[in-house]
């Protein structure tokens, strides 16, 4: 799964340090996020949407066969 974690964490001028604090975790965690090599918990990816204004989907971006189906009705339109 990629993110855009870093992108997101450079456009506010913080460090992975700074980060790993605001959202509790350890700096380790933040450098394997944005480096793909760490999926984070549910309670981790609220806490980087909160910080960075954004929805978990814009940091977070998902594998085709996971992402939810458009159940909507095309005759409630």
């Amino acid at each position: 799964m990629t993110n855009n974690v870093k992108s997101h964490r450079l456009a506010i001028d913080m460090t992975q340090a700074e980060l790993a604090k605001h959202v509790k975790v350890s700096a380790r965690t933040i450098i394997s996020l944005e480096q793909g090599k760490y999926k984070p918990s549910i309670m981790l990816a609220y806490r980087l949407a909160l910080l960075f204004n954004t929805t978990i989907e814009d940091l977070f971006n998902l594998p085709d066969n996971l992402k939810m189906e458009d159940n909507t009705d095309e005759n409630t339109k």
